[in-house]
């Protein structure tokens, strides 16, 4: 007598998304560790090499995120035309081949245009990049998700900036720039194809991998051609995370020397580490403790009054406490990576679907237009005297938290 056989339960296929997430955490490894934490180092290796003032030098550092920032404005509608996967590629040559640019430039007109290369790959690998790869994938979840793709860029500062140092020093910058760009280019060449390719829905799966509960309400209508830039919930948005960035890219600038006389070169380095260290940790306990109906415009209220009590506290050490410093940095560093991950989140909940990618291109666009002259400003509030910094970065998150609330409950 014979068992008739029990027939097989097909089995799911796991959830793609979290590999999307990974795959993007990747993609901000090398972005912001080749074109946002690379520049401030390959100033001097340039000025060494070629004997440029340092004053233009910076310019093209600005040029190269202010170019970016055209890119990024248009970066949802070139994602939509030639998709993800070949833009990302084209992104990791464009970066690739400009910090070559960059260190084989024997004019100042040659690092000019190396710049329009590198700011095309800066923009295509950056932080609205990140949320078009990602947000496809999740809904209730985004948070996290974005959470862990963005704490690439951290990791980035982490390993790139150690590494360039060293590289330049062993191989000279041209073949440090060549060894990283082919690195680059091999690894998000093949990571586009393989993750950024498939959809939910090619491979029969849902956002958040079919997870049940409710979404943060999307906004009530389309907001078609110029009718963002009018609707006030873009607005505040777009000024608050422009204000947040350009206070902490300022100050972020110019702490480690301010650390110095305190802390010495040890001890400012591992203060600056701690920082990145707790940029990391705050994003993450933000984006993996987040409820989804949460109101986000508060949640980034909440961030900046964070970095403004580590902003008093660097204030009130007065350059010598150094328990006041290192408390400081803490609270400061705290709130560091949630100014690249929130703006997203809040783009979720208060615009329709359909709108949110140009809006976070948009914001960001908006973001970098603004940061890319925040180290050169708060440059000159140094010369005033050292605490105006630490008090502009206070006034600043201040008023990013005062615009962010107005934003609120509007449909």
């Amino acid at each position: 007598m014979s068992l008739a056989a029990t027939p097989a339960i097909p089995q799911e296929p796991p959830f793609f998304g979290w590999h999307v997430a990974w795959a993007a955490f990747t993609v901000a490894v090398f972005g912001w560790g080749m074109s946002f934490y690379g520049p401030p180092i390959f100033l001097p290796a340039i000025q060494a090499a070629r004997g440029w003032s340092v004053a233009l030098i910076s310019a093209a550092v600005t040029s190269h995120f202010l170019l970016g920032a055209v890119v990024v404005a248009n970066l949802a509608a070139l994602h939509a035309r030639f998709g993800i996967v070949a833009v990302t590629r084209a992104a990791a040559v464009a970066s690739a081949l400009g910090i070559l640019g960059w260190a084989l430039a024997a004019e100042p007109w040659q690092l000019f245009a190396a710049t329009l290369v590198s700011g095309f790959g800066w923009a295509a690998t950056g932080g609205a990049a990140i949320n078009a790869m990602v947000s496809p994938w999740f809904a209730r979840r985004r948070p996290a998700a974005l959470s862990l793709a963005y704490n690439g860029a951290s990791v980035g500062g982490i390993l790139f900036s150690p590494l360039w140092v060293a590289l330049i020093a062993a191989c000279g910058f041209v073949g440090a720039a060549a060894l990283v760009g082919g690195a680059m280019v091999v690894a998000l060449w093949w990571l586009s194809g393989r993750y950024f390719g498939p959809t939910p829905a090619s491979l029969g799966q849902r956002p958040d991998g079919g997870a049940a509960g409710p979404v943060a309400p999307p906004g009530p209508a389309l907001l078609p051609g110029r009718a963002l830039w009018s609707d006030r919930r873009f607005v505040t948005l777009a000024v608050a995370a422009s204000l947040i960035l350009f206070a902490q890219i300022g100050l972020i600038a110019h702490l480690f020397s301010l650390l110095l006389p305190a802390m010495g070169a040890q001890g400012a380095g591992f203060a600056a580490g701690l920082a990145t260290a707790c940029a990391i940790a705050g994003r993450s306990v933000f984006g993996w403790l987040l409820p989804p109906e949460a109101d986000r415009r508060r949640v980034a209220a909440a961030n900046s009054a964070v970095q403004i009590l580590g902003s008093l506290a660097l204030l009130a050490a007065a350059g010598t406490s150094v328990p006041l410093l290192v408390l400081g940095v803490v609270l400061f560093g705290l709130g560091l990576g949630n100014a690249a991950s929130l703006p997203p989140l809040i783009a979720q909940q208060d615009f329709a679907p359909a709108d949110t990618a140009r809006a976070v291109a948009l914001v960001t666009a908006c973001n970098q237009a603004v940061y890319a002259f925040a180290p050169a400003a708060f440059g000159v509030l140094r010369l005033v005297g050292e605490s105006w910094l630490f008090l502009a970065a206070a006034v600043i998150q201040a008023a990013a938290a005062g615009v962010v609330l107005m934003g609120r409950g509007i449909r």
